[in-house]
């Protein structure tokens, strides 16, 4: 998606890089060794999805506090970081830097609901399963996901846990502003800075947690079926629309909203009207005027000077916004001083003065400070609308100089040719635009719904021939050496256990499924699988490969029958 949407990066991380991975271990070891990670056992609640342990006070509801979800009783012996040591000390950096989390909303956030509170000390391994980073000194336990995944925007940068720094870590760390998502901001300004503390290095400079972008009320989702994609909206819009209205349309501190209705009255307001109108009737009217050729300003006069003033104020204006991540407002300099442009058209008059030959030069000066402005513009445009600054460029005749081109008004050339004039975004018939993307979107989901088979007809009485029986799982556990089977304790009504083997250990845990009501067909023949035998099967629905345990009300008592 980054390549798609035209965003340059230096360099893409993996943290199953053998280098990364090295740097992690020495590091858990240092931290070890100087007395901040200990091994001990926890019991707490647990979020599978998040993978991440709570407190009772945490949790919302019983639930995840971050994800929403129910979180389970989990306990396991575990190296754990202490949070607690290195707490005042954070709260202290907070104080003295006030600029330490923005936007002022996600610090308050974290000061009132994680450090006031107390911090809990953070599990920092686990031994459930073999995936990740060995500890090397303690086999069988693997780092934890966040005191590897937090550490590897300096592993990457050049740190060396023995002090032998590269180059580009004394260069690049610390970092001015760490860009993160709002949802994961607990882990980036209270666990990161913590390690960086306890490692004796550099805190970032700022940790900005990012808005969401919403569908309608709320988060996107594929289950809602309410997800935008990214490249459906450039291949509907083009990139240069849709990063457009996504920095424009993110505030500083709020949630932002997408929908194509938005979109579309975006693209016609601004990217049409404002701007491509502007450069493309100026283009037109110096090749129509001045056979295409920039004309010398000799004949100024004081109604220039506002927007002269407001051309050289925009670096100072779009850096000062930027300088504290307020992007949106950065992208409205630029656009004051776009229709700033557009007023001066209607002041001046243009095709008024080509028709008195006497006010030629007057014209020549018009024209060339609309095509100065329109550069002005163009060079402060190239960080957010790439594609679409070249092309101004381009209509203009002149290559991109920078911002530092920018210091007086006189960057066009007299006599130099502009080049051919272009529409920038063409204006949108909104309500057609959104029948043609309605009906596009059945197509597609009549396309990807796959036909229903089913199977031939049977006689009434073979259906009735299948005993299928309600059953309450005693108890679950896996197979040894079956990575599929799940051995079940079943009570079917009768008195006595039935054991019935299933092949669901890829969707479900054992511990899930106790105590759940589940149906079985109880008359088949015993059947021998690893070893051990079955006495019926499980109903389950299956489809997209995804496979789904019937499960009934605990309300309905074990030996009902279904019919």
């Amino acid at each position: 998606i980054w390549d798609l949407m035209n965003t340059t990066y230096d360099k893409f991380i993996r943290t199953t890089d053998p280098m990364h991975e090295k740097k992690v271990q020495k590091i858990f070891k240092k931290l070890h060794d100087q007395g901040d990670i200990y091994k001990g056992a926890y019991k707490g609640k647990y979020c599978k999805p998040c993978e991440s342990f709570w407190t009772e006070s945490q949790l919302k509801d019983g639930c995840c506090p971050d994800c929403g979800r129910p979180c389970v009783d989990a306990e396991e012996e575990a190296y754990f970081f202490k949070m607690s040591k290195y707490a005042d000390r954070l709260m202290k950096h907070i104080e003295e830097h006030p600029e330490f989390i923005q936007p002022e909303s996600r610090k308050n956030e974290m000061v009132n609901n994680f450090l006031k509170p107390g911090l809990q000390d953070l599990c920092v391994s686990r031994t459930s399963f073999s995936w990740g980073i060995p500890v090397d000194f303690d086999p069988g336990h693997v780092v934890y996901v966040w005191l590897d995944a937090l550490t590897n925007y300096i592993t990457f940068c050049g740190y060396d846990p023995d002090g032998n720094h590269d180059e580009h870590y004394k260069k690049f760390w610390p970092a001015d502003v760490h860009l993160i998502g709002k949802d994961i901001i607990r882990f980036h300004t209270i666990y990161w800075p913590i390690f960086l503390m306890a490692l004796g290095e550099p805190l970032p400079k700022q940790v900005f947690g990012h808005p969401w972008l919403l569908v309608g009320d709320g988060k996107m989702s594929k289950s809602l079926g309410n997800v935008i994609y990214a490249d459906d909206l450039v291949r509907l819009f083009g990139v240069d629309a849709v990063r457009y209205y996504v920095l424009h349309e993110m505030p500083f501190a709020n949630d932002g909203v997408l929908s194509y209705e938005l979109l579309c009255e975006r693209i016609n307001s601004d990217l049409a009207n404002v701007l491509g109108n502007l450069v493309n009737r100026t283009i037109a009217m110096t090749k129509k005027y001045f056979g295409g050729i920039v004309p010398a300003p000799t004949a100024p006069e004081a109604l220039d000077d506002e927007l002269k003033a407001v051309a050289l104020g925009l670096p100072a204006a779009v850096e000062k916004k930027m300088d504290t991540l307020h992007v949106a407002d950065a992208i409205d300099e630029v656009f004051a001083l776009l229709r700033r442009s557009n007023k001066y058209i209607d002041e001046t008059m243009p095709w008024a003065l080509a028709k008195d030959e006497s006010k030629k030069e007057r014209l020549g000066t018009v024209m060339y400070n609309l095509l100065e402005a329109i550069r002005f513009a163009a060079v402060e445009l190239k960080p957010y609308l790439p594609d679409t600054a070249d092309k101004i460029f381009a209509q203009l005749g002149i290559e991109n100089k920078g911002v530092e081109s920018l210091d007086s008004f006189d960057g066009m050339q007299a006599g130099q040719p502009v080049g051919e004039a272009s529409i920038l975004f063409e204006r949108i018939d909104i309500p057609k635009k959104l029948a043609e993307i309605e009906e596009e979107k059945k197509a597609a989901e009549a396309e990807q719904k796959p036909a229903v088979e089913f199977l031939p007809d049977i006689p009434f009485d073979d259906f009735c021939k299948v005993d299928m029986t309600v059953c309450k799982v005693l108890a679950c556990e896996n197979v040894k050496k079956s990575s599929k089977l799940l051995k079940f304790q079943l009570d079917d009504g009768s008195g006595t256990p039935r054991q019935i083997l299933s092949g669901i250990a890829k969707y479900y845990k054992p511990e899930e499924l106790v105590g759940k009501t589940v149906v079985a067909v109880t008359n088949l023949p015993p059947r021998k699988m690893m070893g051990q035998e079955s006495n019926g099967m499980l109903l389950s629905a299956e489809k997209d490969e995804k496979l789904n345990l019937l499960m009934l009300s605990d309300s309905i008592p074990a030996g009902a029958k279904l019919c």
